[in-house]
């Protein structure tokens, strides 16, 4: 496999706004900024709320405060509330997110669709992008799309935002209410294709991942034209094997905390104490916190972190995370469309052969992937570019060539 390719360094002024926050999204440092105390939000009038199957409404309404902004002023918006399924388990859930179309006469067929998948913003409930004026951060990445013609959809995921469990590093779930939140844009308003893409990065990134996987057989009805995950998150599992050598970077502590998070909620049997030590149990709430007054605490938190902070105390308490782990790792099946990976030789959050690996694995099950490894670049500042041209193409029928050996 060939890893390093040259990036192309020059961004189109048209997406300049998506580019621009890049960092955000991939590192989850936007500040939680929740819309204030309103009155009963105003229904979307074209909702359609029949049916219970995954993607069908359960609410769909006006941002009050978000429509007030310059860039809301502009858009047809939506905050729903819609049917989707538990990647564990199959169990349907109900997630919250934002939906989004252009102004104006859709084109012949309809707006395309791009389903966005944020990067990391929290564990918790009242971590959800849909609460928040400012989407948390990612207003201007919705701007930048919505600037090129495409609907958005972005998931806040299972249990951000709305009432349940954050299943923290669980890529399939995330995948899942991606692809339901594109059925929940078609039945919020008209003019939308059928056609759509998944882009995300870091946590989104893995999640676009895996709505490419879980497409074709989730999703027959929607006509997906392709994937882009940028850094993916898309096989962790390494993480312990680092716990056991006390060899975590700085970034990866807390990426582990929070995972650790998610398993405790959702299996009460996990004993934390079989993780955490040290500054890991002493900051246990400041460190997951996204709102409030600890989240301001969380970065000195964060450098008290040590080296065996988060070593397993046993064998066997690592043998279960490691398969809890490898349990939501990806790739999981064969790939629904094409598939663009870009990431960086210097990531400290997701160890770069974790991703050629996994890359590696998808194409042997079968599939057409493209990738990019910029040997200078980090995490979050992974060029987004060469990827949404590469989408831009896929919308356009262009052909792609298959880099898989």
């Amino acid at each position: 496999m060939t890893r390093r390719k040259p990036l192309l360094i020059a961004v189109p002024l048209v997406i300049v706004a998506i580019v621009a926050t890049a960092a955000v999204l991939l590192t989850g440092r936007a500040g939680v900024d929740r819309a204030g105390d309103a009155p009963a939000p105003e229904p979307i009038a074209s909702a359609d709320l029949s049916g219970d199957g995954p993607g069908t409404l359960v609410s769909a309404v006006k941002m009050a405060d978000f429509d007030r902004t310059n860039f809301g002023r502009s858009i047809r918006s939506a905050r729903v509330l819609y049917r989707s399924t538990s990647g564990d388990d199959g169990a349907p859930t109900v997630v919250s997110g934002t939906v989004f179309t252009p102004m104006g006469t859709p084109p012949a067929g309809g707006w395309p669709i791009v389903s966005f998948g944020h990067g990391t913003l929290g564990w918790q409930e009242r971590c959800g992008p849909s609460l928040s004026v400012t989407l948390l951060g990612q207003v201007e990445a919705v701007q930048g799309f919505i600037n090129l013609g495409y609907a958005v959809a972005m998931a806040d995921y299972q249990g951000l935002g709305s009432e349940g469990i954050h299943p923290y590093s669980d890529a399939k779930t995330a995948g899942l209410n991606m692809i339901d939140a594109v059925r929940a844009l078609r039945r919020t308003f008209d003019g939308v294709s059928d056609r759509w893409a998944a882009m995300g990065g870091s946590q989104g990134g893995g999640a676009a991942w895996a709505a490419n996987e879980q497409a074709a057989i989730y999703a027959p009805e929607l006509d997906m034209v392709g994937a882009v995950g940028m850094s993916p998150a898309a096989d962790v599992t390494g993480l312990v094997d680092k716990a056991i050598a006390g060899t975590l970077t700085p970034d990866q502590g807390p990426v582990l905390q929070g995972i650790l998070y998610s398993l405790a909620r959702l299996h009460p049997d996990l004993n934390l104490d079989d993780y955490r030590h040290g500054a890991a149990t002493r900051y246990w709430d400041v460190l997951s916190a996204c709102g409030g007054a600890d989240v301001h605490a969380r970065a000195s938190a964060t450098r008290e972190l040590g080296p065996n902070d988060f070593t397993p105390s046993t064998p066997e308490a690592a043998d279960v995370l490691r398969a809890y782990l490898l349990a939501w790792a990806l790739p999981q099946r064969p790939l629904s469309a094409p598939l663009y990976i870009g990431f960086g030789g210097r990531d400290t959050f997701i160890d770069p052969e974790w991703t050629v690996a996994a890359i590696e694995r998808a194409c042997a099950l079968g599939g057409v992937v493209n990738w990019q490894e910029d040997p200078a670049a980090g995490h979050g500042d992974v060029e987004w570019t060469d990827g949404l041209r590469w989408l831009d193409d896929r919308f356009k029928g262009r052909p792609v060539v298959n880099e898989c050996p």
